[in-house]
């Protein structure tokens, strides 16, 4: 499909966004319209109204069921009252169809549907209205009629609080907005507060750096200064700009948070602020991923996400590409911004290897049933190791696996950069979806012309081992595996996408046991740091005194034990004997994610 800046205007469009909402109501434009009132953000209730012209006699209204995150999570749950008026004020039935779904008639004339939500779901994957800020993933507030989901939409944030102000990439510009489609709508965060914004042009593009926390977390200019690396690394390493303008809207909040939600001119990015203090590399590692994603996904995605479907899960075998091999260009990405170094890169390559041959799930669950299997992920019991692995853990591994394996098939002359920008070449910029796995290998072998069949019937769609070493060889490296002592908290921590850590399990017979903790508690503080529980955890010693604050039941506690000790197998990227020169050529071109005719030019 043609792609169109995000600020190019439909001149009719243009004109009526000048009018103003009550000259447009029912003056013969064929849009949606809508209007969001922030007139409440301290009981964070948001007042939505919802213009549909004349012409169908009723209209079936729907709000998504599910919209960032692969799982159903029942947006209306949050709606506190729903009504139906026509033009004249005259009140109309609603029927509720199912928990999402309502049916209203006698809209010949038009019709104003009004409801109350509420929205204090904190983070990139939700919507929130409080005293500080408002942040809105659109699908989950606005409901959309059936019939004319493809129609022109207008929006219009009302009642903002005194020195707000409105950033998102849809077109127009003060509190009124407006977008092709309800798709092209809900694909445009809104972020509306006092936030600080910066910007800089490169390569012909303009890109916005927005940061909503306290100003004492962060340093601008450092930020801005990793975002222009990895933008400028990217589009290189594409050989593409498929944008005039794209956003960046970062949270640091002081609790619990991370991750990112990636959309097609910009992303949404929280990173806790103490993290950013003491690992400032966590901004750019989720930086790199997301800004991929405009790419992989948001691009060059597969035909089994479309069309998308609001009303019940969407599924794919293609995550483990999507996801995980977004991660593999991600760390490349980074290489050639220098902002990881080549032996940082490796010990993340063995943890992640590690990761994978640690869950006893990676010899029963494919990579393309863990794909599958995502609206699963919000349960805990899913999460096990026994249980499942992760379509991000193997999905990274089979994407530099795959690209050795390029290498290898292609002699050095193709890499997984070719893969990407044969993929962006031959579907993205044809408006086509390639299909699933078999659409990954047609194109990897399109670029290596070679017999791609086992890789992907084993390791993708099968449970066998990766033999690692024979991928690794071709780069004078091998896996070591070495048993090491290490400190044992006493309870496995689990993570949701849009929640905060928790415990998954206690050991039973435990110190963690005997103080206390309960599977389910929230883990909010470790030792008195916000930041990532897990890599705190992965800090301590055998003996260390782990101090938890948690939650439980909406009360916080603080827990404290001293841990116990485990053995586990660590493993470790170390050089062959005897690195042949043509295998320390493979792994320079390797490293810097390029081919190796263009390392010799």
């Amino acid at each position: 499909m043609r792609r169109q800046s995000p600020f190019a205007f439909h001149q009719p469009l243009l004109i009526a966004a000048l009018l103003g909402w009550s000259a447009l109501a029912w003056a013969g434009d064929s849009r949606i319209e809508y209007r969001v009132s922030l007139a409440n953000p301290e009981q964070h209730l948001i007042r939505v109204q919802v213009k549909i012209p004349p012409g169908a006699a009723a209209h079936e209204l729907q709000l998504p069921v599910w919209n960032a995150l692969y799982q159903v999570r029942d947006f209306s749950q949050y709606m506190n009252w729903i009504r139906a008026r026509s033009t004249g004020g005259k009140a109309l039935p609603l029927r509720v169809l199912n928990k999402s779904a309502w049916q209203v008639g006698g809209t010949e004339l038009g019709v104003e549907i009004e409801y109350e939500m509420f929205a204090n779901q904190p983070g990139p994957f939700g919507a929130q209205l409080n005293e500080h800020h408002a942040f809105f993933n659109l699908a989950e507030i606005l409901m959309y009629p059936a019939d004319a989901r493809g129609s022109a939409m207008a929006v219009d944030f009302s009642d903002l609080p005194r020195g707000w102000r409105v950033v998102t990439t849809l077109h127009g510009k003060g509190t009124e907005f407006t977008a092709e489609s309800y798709d092209r709508m809900v694909d445009s965060p809104v972020e509306i507060g006092t936030f600080q914004e910066s910007h800089y042009d490169q390569g012909g593009s303009h890109y916005r750096v927005v940061v909503d926390a306290n100003p004492a977390d962060f340093d601008m200019e450092k930020i801005v200064a990793t975002v222009e690396s990895i933008t400028r690394a990217s589009t290189e390493w594409m050989d593409d700009r498929p944008f005039d303008t794209y956003t960046f809207l970062y949270h640091f909040p002081r609790g619990p948070a991370g991750g990112g939600m990636e959309h097609a001119y910009s992303t949404a990015i929280d990173v806790n602020a103490q993290e950013l203090r003491d690992r400032p590399q966590a901004l750019a590692d989720v930086t790199a991923h997301e800004l991929f994603h405009l790419w992989n996904v948001k691009r060059i995605r597969p035909r089994s996400l479309e069309p998308i479907d609001y009303t019940k899960e969407n599924y794919t075998r293609a995550l483990w590409f999507s996801e995980g091999v977004t991660s593999t260009a991600a760390d490349y990405i980074e290489l050639r911004a220098g902002l990881i170094t080549m032996q940082r890169f490796l010990d993340e390559l063995a943890d992640e290897i590690g990761e994978l041959q640690r869950r006893p799930a990676h010899l029963t669950q494919s990579a393309e049933q863990s794909s599958l299997d995502a609206w699963l992920e919000k349960y805990a019991y899913y999460r096990e190791p026994d249980r499942s692995i992760s379509y991000y853990n193997k999905g990274l591994l089979l994407g530099v696996m795959l690209d050795l394996a390029v290498r290898e098939g292609s002699h050095g002359s193709a890499s997984l950069r070719e893969l990407f920008q044969w993929m962006n070449q031959n579907y993205a910029k044809q408006g086509k979806y390639f299909d699933d796995s078999a659409g990954v290998r047609g194109a990897a072998e399109s670029v290596c012309h070679c017999d791609l069949q086992p890789f992907f019937e084993e390791y993708v769609a099968g449970t066998e081992e990766i033999p690692w070493d024979d991928f690794l060889r071709a780069v004078g490296l091998h896996l070591v595996k070495e048993n090491h002592t290490q400190a044992d908290p006493g309870f496995t921590l689990t993570r949701n996408f849009d929640a905060p850590p928790s415990v998954l399990a206690v050991k039973a017979n435990t110190d963690a046991a005997r103080a206390g903790l309960a599977a389910g508690d929230e883990i909010l503080e470790v030792n008195g740091q916000s930041g990532d529980p897990k890599q705190a955890i992965e800090l301590l010693r055998p003996g260390d005194m782990l101090k938890l604050r948690i939650r439980r039941h909406g009360q916080e506690r603080e827990l404290q034990w001293r841990t116990g000790s485990q053995e586990e197998v660590e493993y470790e990227l170390k050089n062959l004997e005897h690195v042949t020169p043509e295998q320390s050529a493979r792994r320079a071109a390797w490293l810097k994610g390029e081919a190796e005719g263009e390392m010799r030019h």
